[in-house]
C-alpha cells in the first residue's frame, strides 16, 4: 500500500466529464507471418509482466471525503482479460478507420476500481499490419516512464524467446474506512510544517540564485527573489522575462467536449537534422519551428491568426535517475513563445531557438523538484472542487490561459523493437487535452523518422488532418529557405482513406 504523490494525483483531480487523464500511443506491427495472432501474443506478454512491473497490478484506493490523496493498493480482484482487449476494422481498414477507432477508445474514461491502464490488439489493417493501443492513465507513469515500460515489452530481436510464467506477486487486502482516516489524520498533522519547509527550500534556491545575501527575514528573502525573477536581468545575469499577459486566443483554446479527433504523420529524422544544420539550431528547436510554421498555416487559412505570438507549454523531465519508484511523474514545464507572427521560415528556427533558450534558463533557475514537491501537500477536495467548478462555469470561454498549446518531443529509441517477433514500425503518440487546451501535439522519435499525433477536440479542431499535413509542408518551406539538401526525398503523405505504409 503506498500514497500517490500530489503530482500523480493532479491528474486524478483534472478529470471532469469532458477531460481525461490517460495518455495513449499507437504502436503499428508488422505481421511475422500470416498465421500470426497478435491478441494471444499480447495476451501472453502482459501475463509474464503483471509480477514484475507494479503499475500492471495496482488499483486507487480513495480516501473517505477526498481528505488526502489516495492510495495504490495490490489489486485483490485483478482480471487480465479486463485490461487486454481485441478490436478489428471494418474492411478494408484504412488510416482513418483506425484514427477514428483510437478517437473512441481515448474518448472513455477509465474506470477506476480497476488497475488503471488498458491495451487494444486493433487488427483488420488493409495492409496486413495490425496496432496495439496502449492506455495508461497519467497518474501512473509521465512520457520517460513510458519509454521505460515500452522496452520492457518490446524485444531488440525478433528471436527472443516467449514469455514464460512471471514472477509471482500477493494481492492486497483492501484497507478499511478507519484504517484510511487514521493515515490522513497522521499525514494532515504533519502536513503543514512539511509545506513550510519545502516553501522555505524554495525561497532559499531563489534568493541564492539571484545572488542575495544577509536578508534578514524570510520576507524580505521572498520578495526580493520573486522580483528578480520577474524582471530582466542585469549584465551578469540571464536576461529572463516572466510572460506579463495572457496568451492570445485561438479557435482551440474554448471548453472542449467529450470527443476527439485524431490524425498521425511520419517524416524522415535525417531531414529534419539536416534542417538543424543549416539553421544553426537544434533537432527541438526545429521541431517547434515546424509547430510554429504549421499552426500559422492553419490559423491563415481560418482567418485568426494573432498578431501576437502563440505560446507553447513544453514539458520537461526532472528524472534523474536516482529515483527508487520509477512509476511516477517526476515532469515539470516551460513555457516559450511560438513565432506564429512570422512569416520568414528560417527566422522562426532563429526565434524558437532564442525562446527555448529563454524559458531553460527560467526552469533552471526555478527549483522545479521543490515546486513538483510541494503538490503533495495539497488539498485533494479542494482542487477536485475547483476543476469541476471552472468546467461547470465554461471558464475556458472567457479567461485565456498563460499559453495555447502544449508541444511535446520525447526522444526514442534508435534500434529496432519487436513484440513478440512482429516487428514495430511506428509509435504515434496520442495525449492529453483539456479545456481550454483543445489541441495536443506531440513528436516521438522512433529509429531514423519522427511520429507526429496530434489530438484534439472534435468540435473546436474538426479538420486536424488538415493541420498535420500543414506541418509536413513546413518541412518542405524550411528546404526551400535554407536551400539545405534532403537526406531522404520527400515521400507524399498516406492517404486519409489509404492503407497505413
Amino acid at each position: 500500500m503506498k500514497q500517490l504523490t500530489g503530482l500523480d494525483a493532479a491528474f486524478l483531480y483534472m478529470e471532469t466529464p469532458t477531460t481525461f487523464g490517460h495518455v495513449t500511443g499507437l504502436m503499428i506491427f508488422e505481421r511475422p507471418t500470416p498465421d500470426y495472432d497478435p491478441y494471444a501474443a499480447v495476451y501472453a506478454k502482459y501475463a509474464s509482466l503483471v509480477g514484475q512491473l507494479e503499475p500492471l497490478r495496482r488499483r486507487l484506493v480513495g480516501v473517505p471525503f477526498g481528505l488526502d490523496h489516495p492510495y495504490w493498493v495490490a489489486d485483490p480482484n485483478f482480471d487480465l482479460a479486463f485490461h487486454v482487449r481485441e478490436t478489428h476494422l471494418a474492411r478494408p481498414g484504412l488510416v482513418d478507420q483506425l484514427a477514428d477507432q483510437v478517437c473512441r477508445i481515448v474518448g472513455r474514461p477509465m474506470d477506476r476500481t480497476r488497475p488503471l491502464w488498458e491495451v487494444y490488439v486493433i487488427d483488420g489493417l488493409q495492409d496486413g499490419r495490425w496496432a496495439l493501443l496502449t492506455k495508461y492513465h497519467h497518474a501512473t507513469i509521465d512520457g520517460a516512464s513510458g519509454q521505460l515500460m515500452l522496452q520492457i515489452v518490446t524485444d531488440t530481436e525478433p528471436s527472443a524467446p516467449a514469455p514464460g510464467e512471471g514472477p509471482s506477486w500477493e494481492p492486497e487486502q483492501l484497507p478499511s474506512t478507519a484504517e484510511l482516516l487514521r493515515r490522513t489524520l497522521i499525514h494532515l498533522t504533519a502536513n503543514p510544517f512539511k509545506a513550510m519547509r519545502v516553501q522555505a527550500r524554495i525561497v532559499r534556491q531563489l534568493a541564492d540564485a539571484a545572488g542575495i545575501h544577509g536578508v534578514s527575514s524570510a520576507a524580505g528573502r521572498a520578495g526580493a527573489a520573486v522580483k528578480w525573477v520577474a524582471q530582466f536581468g542585469g549584465s551578469n545575469r540571464p536576461n529572463i522575462s516572466l510572460p506579463k499577459t495572457t496568451a492570445p486566443p485561438t479557435p482551440w483554446n474554448k471548453t472542449i467536449s467529450g470527443h476527439r479527433r485524431f490524425a498521425m504523420r511520419t517524416t524522415s529524422l535525417e531531414n529534419v537534422k539536416r534542417l538543424k544544420h543549416a539553421t544553426g539550431g537544434t533537432v527541438n528547436d526545429v521541431v517547434m519551428a515546424i509547430c510554429a510554421g504549421g499552426l500559422r498555416q492553419y490559423l491563415l487559412a481560418h482567418d485568426a491568426l494573432p498578431d501576437r505570438p502563440l505560446r507553447a507549454m513544453v514539458p520537461v523531465s526532472i528524472r534523474t535517475g536516482d529515483e527508487a519508484d520509477p512509476w511516477t511523474n517526476r515532469v515539470s514545464a516551460i513555457v516559450a513563445e511560438l513565432p506564429t507572427d512570422c512569416d520568414d521560415p528560417v527566422e522562426r528556427v532563429a526565434r524558437c531557438r532564442a525562446a527555448m533558450q529563454r524559458a531553460k534558463r527560467l526552469h533552471d533557475l526555478v527549483p522545479a523538484a521543490e515546486l513538483v514537491d510541494l503538490t503533495q501537500h495539497s488539498t485533494p477536495v479542494l482542487a477536485t472542487a475547483a476543476v469541476r467548478l471552472a468546467s461547470r462555469l465554461r471558464l475556458a470561454d472567457r479567461v485565456t490561459l498563460p499559453f495555447n498549446v502544449v508541444i511535446s518531443n520525447v526522444p526514442g529509441p534508435r534500434q529496432p523493437l519487436y513484440f513478440a517477433r512482429a516487428k514495430l514500425c511506428h509509435q504515434f503518440p496520442v495525449s492529453i487535452v483539456t479545456d481550454g487546451q483543445g489541441l495536443n501535439i506531440t513528436v516521438v522519435s522512433y529509429l531514423d523518422r519522427l511520429d507526429f499525433g496530434f489530438i484534439a477536440d472534435r468540435e473546436l479542431v474538426p479538420d486536424v488532418w488538415d493541420l498535420a499535413d500543414m506541418h509536413v509542408a513546413e518541412i518542405g518551406r524550411l528546404f526551400e529557405a535554407t536551400g539545405a539538401e534532403w537526406a531522404q526525398p520527400p515521400q507524399p503523405a498516406f492517404p486519409r482513406r489509404g492503407p497505413i505504409k
